[in-house]
């Protein structure tokens, strides 16, 4: 009965395992459907783009006083670049669609360059030459192979999803079939446990029976029937113990036992103390080693992974409510931000030997003082942090304005951070290199939500000793939506 018991539970850990790995494999499929949308977004804007310059062209060329198509049109070429580098990105993977993409690429090469010189020639004046220029059927057909090609790589993204779409579709079915199987198997094991919990107290039943029926006299039997008797009610008192009580435990009984550990610890550390004064040859070295030593070791070991979960519960916690807190959008002078933040950390500063400066002249946002104010403090205390022994350190922010954004950088020059881990420090409990500096992997990951809720972005450029750059993009006025957050 034990055997069958232990293998039921060891099917159940097979079981969780095979339904991790089952999930794994779904988000995996997950990813790559949102990466086909993606691409199917990347290929749509691209015919879009084409499709709008061509009329801001012809508009054009058919009233050249109307500058403001002429701008149209070149703005639209200047997105049409960056969405097709971004499509390029999102299928160099795929060979045969970065073929497609090649002859794309060539196609529109000549097409954009019979647009320009027909531009050109209204912008000299000749219309009439622009018009019979743009009556050639060589641009006729350009457009043809042009709408082709994207039709064609977007039937290819299409099959594409057809095949991961049903991937996706069988991973959750072997997901559910898992939990069902998982069910199932608990149950079973459920009912052997019971059957077992039954089978050992009807064993104990039928033992005292036994026992009132014995003979007054046979005190060597009832000691031995009584014996067997215990062993199997400690078994019994484990087992439910185990089932019923161990297995549910939460954190805080765990800290309440520490506490209570803790006394006891110290009444037999004072119980060891008299004893030595009293009477020394009764205190072993065994004793003082366990009382002095190993068990206060122990218990630091306990409370400091208690405290650890606690603290890593309680940043989670805070990072869940700056998701729920309303912004409240006003004016600031980034400049004069940075530099109380550096008066804050002035102590810091001067014991790691290290300055704090602003570069050139920052842009004037409105946006949530306190988000901000966090996301500037967190990046420039990591810097302090970071810095390399030895080394005078240098940290600066600087910025400048982009259309409607306001860019900023903060700059160290510290120990830097492994290109590999680039990304991997935004995550949540994600550090990297040595963790020789006290934190939880918790800063990073609360500037990435901060920066996402005001509407902007975060990336960081590193190479290792040779410091470190944080690149915010923020807008200038926060968005309307993020204001009623």
């Amino acid at each position: 009965m034990a055997v069958l018991m232990a293998f039921g539970f060891l099917a159940l850990l097979a079981v969780g395992y095979a339904a991790v790995r089952v999930m794994q494999r779904n988000e995996v499929h997950t990813r790559l459907v949102e990466h086909t949308f993606r691409v199917e977004n990347a290929v749509l804007d691209t015919r879009r783009l084409i499709e709008q310059s061509e009329t801001a062209r012809r508009g054009f060329m058919l009233m050249p006083s109307r500058i403001v198509t002429l701008n149209t049109f070149r703005r639209t070429q200047d997105e049409l670049d960056r969405t097709l580098s971004r499509l390029g990105g999102l299928i160099s993977d795929n060979p045969v669609q970065s073929r497609n993409l090649q002859s794309l690429r060539l196609q529109l090469a000549n097409l954009t360059a019979r647009r320009l010189r027909s531009i050109a020639l209204v912008e000299r004046g000749d219309q009439r030459g622009a018009l019979m220029l743009f009556a050639d059927d060589g641009e006729v057909r350009d457009l043809r192979t042009i709408r082709y090609l994207l039709d064609r790589m977007a039937a290819a993204e299409r099959r594409l999803m057809t095949y991961r779409d049903q991937e996706l579709r069988a991973s959750e079915r072997l997901f559910y079939a898992i939990i069902v199987f998982a069910g199932g198997l608990l149950a079973v094991v459920a009912t052997i446990s019971l059957v077992t919990i039954l089978s050992y107290t009807r064993d104990i039943a039928r033992s005292e029976e036994a026992l009132q029926a014995l003979n007054v006299g046979l005190e060597d039997m009832v000691a031995a029937r009584t014996a067997d008797l215990t062993r199997a009610n400690d078994e019994i008192q484990r087992f439910a113990y185990i089932v019923s009580h161990d297995l549910r435990s939460p954190l805080v009984n765990v800290m309440g036992f520490t506490a209570e550990l803790e006394t006891a610890a110290g009444s037999l550390g004072a119980l060891l103390d008299r004893v030595e004064a009293d009477a020394p040859e009764l205190a072993s070295e065994e004793a003082r080693l366990a009382a002095r030593e190993d068990l206060p070791e122990a218990i630091g070991f306990i409370r400091a992974s208690t405290q650890k979960m606690d603290r890593l519960i309680n940043a989670i916690l805070q990072l869940s409510r700056q998701g729920r807190r309303a912004l409240t959008p006003e004016k600031i002078e980034v400049a004069a931000m940075v530099t109380q933040i550096g008066e804050t950390l002035s102590h810091r500063l001067s014991e790691a030997d290290a300055t704090l400066s602003v570069e050139g002249e920052l842009p004037m946002v409105v946006t949530d003082r306190f988000a901000l104010d966090q996301i500037l403090s967190n990046l420039i205390e990591n810097a302090v942090k970071y810095l390399r022994p030895g080394v005078p350190g240098r940290i600066t922010v600087s910025g400048r304005r982009e259309r409607d954004r306001a860019v900023l950088i903060v700059r160290d020059n510290g120990r830097g951070i492994d290109p590999r881990d680039h990304q991997r420090v935004f995550d949540l409990f994600r550090r990297s290199g040595a963790q020789d500096r006290p934190g939880e992997g918790i800063g990073l990951a609360t500037v990435r939500a901060l920066v996402f809720r005001l509407g902007g972005t975060i990336d960081v450029a590193s190479t290792l000793g040779q410091g470190a750059a944080f690149t915010l993009s923020l807008p200038l006025v926060l968005p309307h939506q993020e204001i009623a957050a």
